[in-house]
């Protein structure tokens, strides 16, 4: 059975246009893929409510709590990952000042360091030997356009479900 994860994507207008909160997969792993970018976004724990795992997983793989959480957030539908992986999404209108987190590298994007949850895994593949890596290591605001080409392959319809939304406030 595939897995389900939640995930919530905070979008913003700003000079350049609409931008989207993106997360980069932590770990040797997806160092230096291509398209090692992603929804913030965990499993769906067996009877949990998706939109509320959304949330969680949110402040879980980031470190903080989404803001704006008076505002309604609008389901994005859910999309297939190649490798099976459901991932149901929801979006909200919400800024998030990243100037307060230590920086991170600037390619592809500038973006801010983030202190979440962990995971375990065999590093190097196969070696019996394991490390422990942060699921996300850093977050950045990313205009669409440009996301499109950093996030795993299926959440580009997410982006795209996005601009669809009416317009959020500057």
């Amino acid at each position: 059975m595939a897995t389900t994860s939640a995930g919530l994507l905070l979008h913003r207008t700003a000079a350049g246009g609409r931008q989207v909160l993106l997360a980069h997969m932590g770990g040797p792993l997806w160092g230096r893929r291509e398209r090692a970018w992603t929804v913030p976004k965990g499993v769906v724990e067996p009877g949990e409510d998706p939109h509320v795992a959304a949330v969680r997983e949110f402040t879980e793989e980031l470190g903080f709590a989404p803001p704006g959480a008076d505002a309604p957030d609008e389901p994005l539908g859910q999309v297939r990952q190649s490798g099976g992986k459901v991932v149901l999404a929801w979006a909200r209108a919400a800024d998030v000042d990243l100037a307060g987190l230590p920086a991170g590298p600037a390619d592809p994007v500038v973006s801010a360091l983030v202190t979440g949850n962990t995971a375990t895994i065999a590093w190097p593949p196969r070696s019996g030997r394991t490390l422990e890596v942060p699921e996300v290591d850093r977050v950045a605001w990313v205009p669409v356009d440009q996301a499109r080409g950093l996030v795993v392959a299926a959440q580009e319809a997410l982006l795209d479900r996005v601009l669809a939304l009416a317009a959020p406030p500057a």
